[in-house]
């Protein structure tokens, strides 16, 4: 597995494949062994709210899996929620555990140029807690997020429990055989089948993602009405099935994410709003557009000619922003993470997550997709996408 950012955002069949994959600079070599592992932090999220996650395992049987041909399709999702109390519970690891060994063995090696042993990638912890009871007896809108090409679910965390501390439940959708790793209740961690040069498995990879999602709808929608789409069973945390607003859904996602929550956005009205981060669009929702609200954040560079399709055929309320010094890997869990690798290994930062300062991005990007989604799913008024803001002045407003 390779992941790759770029530092320009590139056109032509020829290099789609660099334009959507998600993840870190590789022109380090290989880093020499550490006595002692470092252990990475995750920032914490600025809403008012504690956080609650649980994940389910779910069965397509509708499908069958379209990278082994064998059995159904199955699927690893992380759902993210704001918590009433805390006390006595665990807080979730970034990975677990047999999908953070297989990084590091893999991974890390092949995308990072990092030696296994080098980093505890076990040991980062978010800031939600397993198990947690959901807070409040009313319904809350719910967001789905998918991350970039080959990149699990675990690094999108940082926005990801940002959004549900300002009150949202977030279902994060691991998309097997093709993320690095997903890991199974039972231990299982299926391994990555996707060729990232192969343009041929971008374009499954799209497909797959967006029959995924509209599955994910389906469950959520099941989840609301008090079912349990766990394939074994696990308990549900207590609240969670109440506080789904099934009348109120965003889509959202990190590259190829991005894309694959446009086209989902299209092609299903269970969706009501859309965010791509710095994804070009694949399938028909450029040509087609969109009647609901959508916003495209992207890397300081130039427009994909994508983006400009869609805005030119989009006919409801949209926005293009473009946030200054950051690259594709910005929007990733990556601009948090990398600059502490970088710090204790001497690797080049601004080739992996530009030059913006990661506070001020993972900042801007929280603000810009909350409020985003407070305007269109909450009703709550917001000044921010009038024009340039003296707060996030990083943020520029593409017309």
């Amino acid at each position: 597995m390779s992941f790759r950012f770029s530092p320009h955002r590139r056109t032509g069949l020829a290099a789609v494949a660099v334009a959507v994959l998600a993840g870190v600079a590789t022109a380090a070599p290989a880093v020499a062994d550490s006595p002692a592992p470092l252990r990475l932090t995750l920032p914490h999220p600025s809403g008012d709210q504690a956080i609650g996650t649980h994940s389910m395992h779910l069965v397509d049987e509708s499908r069958t899996d379209p990278w082994t041909s064998e059995g159904p399709r199955e699927l690893m999702v992380s759902v993210t929620y704001p918590a009433r109390k805390t006390g006595g519970l665990t807080r979730a690891p970034h990975m677990l555990p047999g999908a953070a060994a297989d990084f590091d063995k893999h991974s890390a090696p092949d995308s990072l140029g990092i030696n296994p042993g080098i980093i505890d990638w076990a040991g980062t912890r978010a800031h939600s807690w397993q198990g947690a009871p959901v807070k409040g007896s009313g319904k809350r809108p719910v967001l789905v997020f998918s991350s970039g090409f080959a990149l699990p679910r675990a690094f999108g965390t940082v926005l990801v429990e940002e959004l549900a501390s300002r009150g949202y439940v977030v279902v994060s959708v691991d998309h097997t055989y093709e993320a690095g790793q997903v890991e199974f209740p039972d231990g299982r961690v299926e391994r990555t089948k996707a060729k990232q040069d192969d343009m041929e498995d971008i374009v499954k990879s799209f497909d797959t993602r967006v029959a995924d999602m509209k599955f994910v709808l389906d469950t959520i929608t099941d989840l609301g009405e008090g079912k349990n789409p766990d394939r074994g069973g696990r308990a549900i945390p207590e609240g969670l099935s109440g506080a789904l607003d099934t009348s109120r859904i965003g889509m959202l996602g990190f590259s190829l994410g991005g894309a694959a929550a446009g086209q989902v956005a299209l092609d299903d009205k269970r969706v009501d709003a859309g965010v791509d981060l710095d994804g070009m669009f694949f399938g028909t929702v450029a040509k087609k557009g969109l009647a609901k609200p959508f916003l495209i954040m992207g890397a300081d560079t130039e427009s994909d000619a994508t983006w400009k399709e869609f805005r030119k055929n989009h006919r409801g309320w949209n926005r293009e922003l473009r946030l200054t010094g950051a690259t594709h890997g910005s929007f990733s869990d990556f601009q948090a993470l990398f600059p502490q690798i970088a710090r204790k290994l001497g690797l080049n930062v601004p080739d992996a997550v530009g030059t913006v300062d990661p506070k001020r991005s993972i900042a801007a990007q929280g603000t810009y997709v909350g409020a985003f989604f407070d305007l269109h799913l909450k009703n709550k008024p917001t000044r921010l996408f009038d024009g340039p803001s003296r707060k996030y002045p990083e943020v520029r407003h593409i017309r």
